[in-house]
């Protein structure tokens, strides 16, 4: 039965290109031309390759460019539209991580009271891990409740490096290319 769901479905446009990071190679995915996911390779939660449609680069000029700017040191805050698909819940959390200035950190616990939602900073933490554009939605920037880092769907090295790179206290910025 073909329904009218099923043919919005269809229509829908899928391009992704891969390029190198000081952090890996990072697969960007785009829906109807719109930036849709970042993913690390390993990545935890990382759809399968067959879903990020055909090999094309043309959708992603502009997050290349503000990506490169970014581990230059030049960018501090990404200015991309984005496509996420996820629950009302986790697009408030996402919402919510971009809200979290270059260089500082927030626990789980104080994402939910921002949320209005006092005591569901696992809910947060389940939301997080889900973020499907990492580094541009910086999810890297949450920490446990003691300070200490948990959790991170690209690895908590990548975590720790990322959070070094934006206070400075590593020892030179990573190169892109």
């Amino acid at each position: 039965m073909h329904t009218a769901a099923t043919a919005a479905a269809a229509s829908v446009t899928r391009q992704h290109t891969v390029i190198d990071s000081p952090y890996g190679p990072l697969t960007l995915v785009a829906t109807d031309q719109v930036l849709a996911g970042l993913y690390m390779s390993g990545q935890r939660h990382r759809p399968p390759e067959e879903t990020f449609g055909k090999a094309d680069p043309g959708p992603f000029d502009e997050a290349i460019e503000q990506l490169e700017a970014y581990f230059a040191g030049e960018l501090r805050e990404f200015g991309l539209p984005l496509r996420l698909a996820g629950t009302p819940f986790q697009r408030s959390v996402w919402a919510e991580l971009q809200r979290i200035p270059y260089g500082e950190t927030r626990t789980y616990g104080e994402l939910a009271e921002n949320l209005g939602k006092p005591g569901a900073s696992r809910a947060v933490g389940l939301a997080n891990g889900k973020n499907p554009v990492g580094i541009i939605v910086p999810c890297h920037r949450v920490i446990g409740a003691s300070g200490s880092l948990t959790g991170y769907g690209g690895g908590l090295d990548r975590k720790q490096r990322l959070l070094a790179f934006e206070n400075g206290t590593q020892d030179s910025a990573p190169g892109l290319f």
